[in-house]
């Protein structure tokens, strides 16, 4: 008997060279995770969390803030001390204690010039005064309104806090330093608690999460870098979401690609076939899907918002970090782990055919090789007609082969009950009020700088410690504060004086140009505020020679609005054509990307829907803050359409081989499990962002979460497959699916 013949030496190395490859891709992120990890940490060191991040670049708040910077020798923020007496009414002793108090800070560490004397409220129950701060004190400003505190202190019988922008900008700061530790903590460990209870396996949630961290690690590398070298901005919002999007990102696609690996790994046997397989499968759709989201958050570059600018470039570098880890450290970490990353649960297919080979997986089909089953012969016993055997797998996918059966005998039922309630929670969406969020919840908690801001306003008018800001020609000086003093709404209006007293003394001129202070009756960020803001801006501009610009707080608030709505009338369009271009290069045809986006669309204002009537009625929010409904939809659209890339490319490729209607039962059992584990991984990842107590970032948190669910359980599930069930296969006009064989 002739001794078998070795192998030759090129089959040896070529089978070495298939596991040298994976391994020196494990390596390298190994390498790199342990270098780049450090990034998320130091990304705070280059984040600003000052009021400039977020205004309009062209708004008359910004440039009436440019002006005032050539009457300061450095940039300011104002901390406004409060006193309230603790019995009685505030004496002359008292009123001097407090300006001696607020005197002895003059030299002090990051205070700028003189302090103004205090002021006794109209109800004698409360004193305020104004301290300059450096507006570069950063990482020291608590410290700083800490002494600002304990000098206020010292006036006795009386109760001393901070309000102003100062003290809200520490308390921001102090709410965002959760974001590089409690909210990834949070993210990661609610993401690995529901993988492990869906997919019951021990190593591949730790996998997908090691990649996730790794894409994470990565993306704040390069923002880092990007941002040290000013090429782009970074503040506390933009690092949370950057967070959660990349971690979101990547174990979506992660769940998708090893979804696929292990329906592979039952057909092919050889775990590098598998992965060859694997990747050509599914690589198409996690790159498109990816594309959308890059290219949606892209958009926000047209915005005229200085945030949402900051959040494009950024958030369009965590999704390309994400893919990168998907499609290089998955694979290489799948192939050398193998059926493994599975235990104690075996690998076997989703969907059609288990357990046995499929023409449409090991490649007949693409050859052209005819499937039997469409041969008109009759299905085994205990097979649908059309091939399907997923209903005899594991119980997820005999869920979803129900869901496909009803889908399929009663299409038009399913499609016009899912968009009747659609429609219906869409009907509440006008109702949801983004005209900004009142001072007092800015933040979740009662923080002090909102404690602090309350009490003023009850002894002081509505804008005291945050007036309007006019600056103009110092000839027309008088004319302009005589405007000011005659419009409704505004309780007081007086230039800014060398002495630091408001009214007593020369005018600070600069560069020719004056500042007003004009106090409004209205809080702040009322809307009685905001509409004063706009007849003072009429009344001021009016006065001839004067040039006047009007900002501060109340109209950097307007103006942030108005540019919002702006923003949504330019960007939704943008947005919307750039993802219909990526589906119709995709799926090779135009009439399902417009059904597709016609339908994430519902499913995006049937969310605002709810969230109208949810954020009043369950969270207490009476407003929501201006950029919200564009997050909200850059984020839903994006993703949304995520799930239908998944689903209708799986489709089309079961499609091929087997017709439309089988391709969309097929595909629906197929994925259906995957796509629900990966939506309610995402919505968990961005309910993440409420352990951060501003209540910008709980809205988010709430609409993308709810919306992902709703799409995922509702459109993609639902009304998706059954408008395509009941259109059939002008679905995919105007092209003609030639079926294979």
């Amino acid at each position: 008997m002739p001794s078998p013949q070795r192998p030759r030496p090129s089959r040896r190395l070529q089978h070495l060279t298939r596991w040298i490859t994976p391994a020196l891709l494990l390596v390298v992120w190994l390498v790199l995770g342990g270098l780049l990890g450090p990034y998320a940490g130091k990304l705070s060191d280059v984040a600003t969390n000052d009021q400039s991040s977020f205004l309009p670049r062209s708004a008359e708040s910004t440039r009436a803030m440019d002006a005032q910077k050539s009457f300061q020798e450095a940039d300011t923020t104002t901390a406004v001390v409060v006193w309230t007496v603790r019995e009685g009414k505030v004496d002359r002793q008292q009123r001097e204690a407090a300006t001696r108090a607020l005197a002895s800070l003059t030299g002090g560490k990051g205070i700028v010039g003189r302090p103004s004397p205090a002021v006794t409220a109209d109800d004698r129950l409360a004193l305020q005064g104004a301290v300059q701060l450096r507006g570069d004190l950063g990482h020291a400003l608590p410290g700083v309104l800490d002494d600002v505190r304990d000098a206020a202190s010292r006036v006795e019988g009386t109760k001393a806090q901070i309000a102003g922008p100062a003290a809200t900008q520490a308390d921001l700061s102090d709410a965002f330093s959760g974001i590089d530790g409690i909210l990834l903590v949070v993210a990661l460990v609610v993401v690995l608690l529901i993988l492990l209870l869906v997919y019951r396996s021990v190593l591949l949630p730790l996998i997908v999460i090691l990649g996730a961290v790794f894409a994470l690690s990565l993306a704040c590398a390069v923002v880092y870098e990007l941002a040290k070298e000013d090429v782009v901005r970074v503040d506390g919002q933009v690092q949370g979401i950057l967070s959660i999007l990349v971690i979101g990102a990547a174990t979506d696609y992660a769940l998708l690609l090893s979804a696929r690996f292990r329906e592979e790994l039952a057909v092919h046997g050889d775990r590098f076939g598998a992965m060859r397989s694997a990747l050509r499968r599914s690589s198409g759709a996690i790159t498109a899907s990816a594309a959308t989201v890059a290219l949606g958050v892209i958009a926000l570059l047209l915005s005229d918002l200085t945030n949402n600018r900051a959040l494009g470039p950024v958030g369009a570098i965590g999704i390309v970090c994400a893919v990168i880890s998907t499609l290089t450290f998955l694979p290489a970490a799948l192939v050398l782990v193998g059926r493994a990353a599975y235990w104690p649960a075996r690998p076997e297919p989703d969907g059609p055919a288990t357990g046995e080979r499929d023409p449409a997986r090991d490649g007949a089909a693409e050859d052209g090789d005819a499937d039997e089953e469409d041969a008109g012969s009759e299905p085994p016993e205990g097979k649908s007609p059309d091939g399907d055997r997923a209903a005899t797998a594991a119980p997820m996918n005999s869920l979803w082969a129900r869901v496909a059966d009803r889908v399929d005998r009663t299409p038009r039922r399913v499609w016009a009950t899912t968009l009747v309630a659609l429609t219906a929670c869409a009907a509440f969406s006008p109702q949801l009020d983004s005209s900004g969020v009142p001072t007092d919840e800015i933040f979740v908690d009662d923080v002090p700088s909102v404690a602090a801001q309350r009490t003023l306003g009850e002894h002081f008018p509505g804008g005291s410690g945050n007036p309007a800001v006019i600056v103009a020609d110092a000839g027309r000086t008088r004319a302009v504060v005589r405007a000011a003093e005659q419009t409704e709404g505004v309780a007081s209006a007086a230039p800014v004086t060398r002495s630091g007293r408001p009214g007593q003394g020369e005018p600070l001129v600069a560069d020719g140009r004056v500042l007003i202070d004009a106090t409004l009756k209205g809080g702040a960020s009322s809307d009685e505020a905001k509409e004063t803001v706009e007849r003072l801006r009429s009344r001021v501009h009016g006065v001839p020679g004067a040039d006047a610009l009007v900002g501060g707080y109340t109209a950097q608030q307007h103006d942030i609005q108005t540019t919002a709505e702006d923003d949504r009338a330019l960007i939704v369009p943008v947005v919307l054509l750039i993802i219909l271009a990526i589906l119709a290069v995709l799926l090779r045809a135009l009439f399902v990307p417009v059904l597709l986006v016609a339908t994430v669309a519902l499913n995006y204002l049937a969310t605002l829907g709810i969230s109208a009537l949810v954020f009043p009625h369950v969270f207490g929010f009476t407003g929501t803050d201006a950029s919200v409904p564009l997050y909200g939809f850059v984020f839903l659209v994006a993703l949304g359409v995520d799930y239908n890339i998944f689903l209708l490319t799986r489709v089309r490729e079961e499609a091929l081989t087997h017709g439309t209607r089988a391709g969309i039962r097929r595909g629906l059992t197929t994925t259906g499990g995957v796509i629900t584990s990966a939506g309610v991984v995402l919505a968990a990842t961005f309910a993440a962002l409420a352990v951060i107590p501003l209540s910008f970032l709980v809205q988010i948190a709430f609409i993308v979460a709810f919306g992902v669910l709703l799409d995922t359980l509702v459109v993609r599930s639902l009304l998706v497959p059954a408008l395509a069930r009941d259109i059939g296969p002008a679905v995919w006009w105007p092209g003609a699916l030639r079926r294979r064989g």
